[in-house]
Formats: C-alpha cells, sequence, structure tokens
C-alpha cells in the first residue's frame, strides 16, 4: 500500500482495491499501528461495518469509500436473478452500511448515490449486470474522486503555511484516512515537500491514540520535524507562542460553518481564538451537510465505556466508573479562521446551504 507517485512523498494507504475475479478489499488495520502493519481482508459489508465500527478503518473519506467498495463485492458475488430482489438487497446493504458511525457524513453522502443509482435501476427497468457495473463504477468514482481532491486540499491548504511554520493538529487526517493523501495532513506534507521548513505538534488525541498512533507515525515516515503532546497540553502550547496555526480535519461541515470533528477540536479552537492563533479545517466537500442549518442538529456518535477505563487491554480506572465518551464535538463557525475544500478557500461568515454555494 506505499504510494510514490505523489512527487516524492511516501505514504502507506489505509485501503486498497483490486480489481479482478473475484475483486480483493484490504484495509490496514489501525488498531495495530504504529508498531505492527497488519493488513485484512474485507469480504463483504458485515465485515465492513465492523471494521468501520472498531476503528480498524477510519476517517471519513476512507470510511465512505472502503463501505462503497463492500457493496460492490456484495452486489457483484450475489447469486440473485431476479431484478426487484436484488435490489431490495442493495439497498438493505446501503442501510446496513450507513447506520455504522452516525457522525461523518461522508458516509451518507456516498450512500445516498448509491440509493439514487439503485432507484433508477428500478424505475428505468434496467438489466441485471446494468446494476452491478453500475455499482462498481461508482465505487470506483468515488475513491478516483477523493485522490484528486487530497491533491488539490495539500495544494490550497499549504497556502496556508508560511515557512518555518509551527502547527498544531488533532487526530489523524492522512493517507490512512482517505483514498489520497490525506485532508489537514495533505497541507503538512505538500508544505514539507515544498521545503517550509514546518514543525507540527500532533495531540495524542485520546482515547484511542490517533494522534499519537497514526499521526506521528505518518509524519515522520514523510520527514516532518514532529513532537508528540498530550491533549491536556494544547491550551499551554497555544499560550505559550509556539504555535502559528491550528490545521485540523472534519467528519461534518453544515451550512454555518460549525464543524464536528474528533473530541477536543472544541477545545482547541477556543484556545487559539483566546490567543489569537489561526485556526483552519481542511476537508473535501463531501464533508458538507446542507441540510443542517446548525451544528446543534449534528448527530455526535458515543462509544463505549471500556475505551475510556483502559488502553491496549491494561485497565487505567475502577472497571465500574461510569463513563461518558462523546467520539466528537462541534466547533462553531466563528472560531474558525478559514475552510478549505478543494473548491477554495472560504472564510467567514460561512454559508455552504445549496443558496450559498
Amino acid at each position: 500500500m506505499t504510494d510514490t507517485a505523489a512527487k516524492t512523498l511516501s505514504v502507506v494507504r489505509g485501503f486498497r482495491f483490486e480489481p479482478g475475479h473475484p475483486p480483493r478489499l484490504t484495509v490496514v488495520d489501525q488498531r495495530a499501528l504504529p508498531h505492527t502493519l497488519k493488513e485484512i481482508s474485507i469480504d463483504g459489508v458485515e465485515r465492513a461495518v465492523d471494521a468501520i465500527r472498531a476503528l480498524q478503518v477510519r476517517g471519513a473519506p476512507a470510511i465512505a469509500i472502503v463501505a462503497a467498495y463492500a457493496l460492490q463485492l456484495e452486489i457483484e458475488r450475489s447469486p440473485e436473478t431476479d431484478a426487484r430482489k436484488l435490489a431490495e438487497l442493495a439497498g438493505r446493504y446501503v442501510d446496513r452500511l450507513n447506520s455504522s458511525r452516525p457522525t461523518a457524513v461522508n458516509l451518507g453522502n456516498a450512500m445516498q448515490q448509491f440509493r439514487l443509482l439503485i432507484a433508477r435501476f428500478q424505475n428505468e427497468d434496467r438489466p441485471i449486470a446494468w446494476l452491478r457495473e453500475s455499482i462498481a463504477a461508482l465505487a470506483g468514482e468515488l475513491a478516483e474522486a477523493d485522490e484528486e481532491i487530497c491533491q488539490t486540499l495539500g495544494r490550497l491548504g499549504s497556502e496556508l503555511i508560511p515557512r518555518g511554520a509551527r502547527i498544531l493538529t488533532h487526530c489523524n487526517t492522512g493517507a490512512l484516512a482517505t483514498a489520497g493523501i490525506g485532508t489537514a495532513l495533505a497541507a503538512l506534507f505538500t508544505a514539507g515537500m515544498q521545503g517550509k521548513g514546518i514543525r507540527v505538534y500532533a495531540t495524542e488525541t485520546r482515547p484511542l491514540l490517533q494522534g499519537a498512533r497514526l499521526t506521528t507515525w505518518e509524519l515522520q515516515r514523510a520527514g516532518i520535524d514532529t513532537a508528540l503532546i498530550t491533549d491536556s497540553m494544547a491550551a499551554h502550547v497555544l499560550s505559550s507562542g509556539r504555535i502559528d496555526l491550528v490545521m485540523v480535519g472534519a467528519d461534518r461541515i453544515v451550512a454555518n460553518g460549525d464543524t464536528a470533528n474528533k473530541i477536543g477540536t472544541l477545545g482547541i479552537a477556543l484556545a487559539a481564538h483566546h490567543y489569537g492563533v489561526p485556526f483552519y479545517v481542511v476537508a473535501p466537500s463531501t464533508t458538507l451537510d446542507f441540510a443542517l442549518a446548525s451544528g446543534d442538529a449534528i448527530p455526535i456518535e458515543e462509544r463505549t465505556a471500556d475505551e475510556v477505563r483502559g488502553f491496549g487491554g491494561q485497565a487505567v480506572s475502577p472497571l465500574d466508573v461510569p463513563v461518558y465518551n462523546p467520539a466528537f464535538d462541534v466547533t462553531p463557525g466563528d472560531l474558525i479562521t478559514a475552510i478549505v475544500t478543494e473548491k477554495g478557500i472560504h472564510r467567514g461568515p460561512y454559508d455552504f446551504s445549496p443558496r450559498g454555494t
């Protein structure tokens, strides 16, 4: 899964799809990183749902594309010869995949495209081969589009990064989370390739340590000067003049610019605003949710208590202590200096409604 096509940058992609008879879908088990680079096979929808929920595959763009390929695998191998029944089966698979994680909107946007395709198949009385071929084509298009978008995000995001910048980032937004070189990390990778001499402070990102395990690993592989900090240090480094800008990704951006991202992002944004440090969000337009007017309506996934009570099989708290474990928080748009999508660099006040875009 190493790719060297992007200039001199070598990245490890979070998944790989190989067309053929039969096609194969493999993902990097992100729970095993950074010490073990382990690939697992995804043989269909249920395995994909399990992998997404277990965070073996994660990152909003990657989740959507892995789900798309899993749907393709199921429909291609289905022995069903009745068009109506195959359409119903495909619809159930789409619903099942869409339920795997509620906050990241990329998945919902992708699954809606498949719903429209299935409806067209039913309404136009197309042959079964058309449905199979169209699902495969759409899955491939989603992956190709995301790869191109990541390159554009890297180019646009790097325009916001001055030479010698010291940058704070949170969670993981690199190649592991997309079909390309990443979103926010794409900008950092690009700045690194441009010889800007940046230094990145990466938060560990509790409770599952995506920053410590994944982001530092990706940045070091890219040859970027990197320092790991605990989440609770973020306000201190912002207050002490060590940070020139913050750059993060997003799981959902609604019409007014309110942005859902990994839990802890809001606290960083508040501290950055207080200390006058620019706070940038870098995400593909597939992360935009035109239907929601504000972040108040974003569903926030809550995960299991055991993720907080311990790590790596080792308990760090009383086993029966009650836990509140939201996976995401929402940063108001007025705390965000600019939102970068592949369509450009957007500055507030934001209006990502269909009228505004």
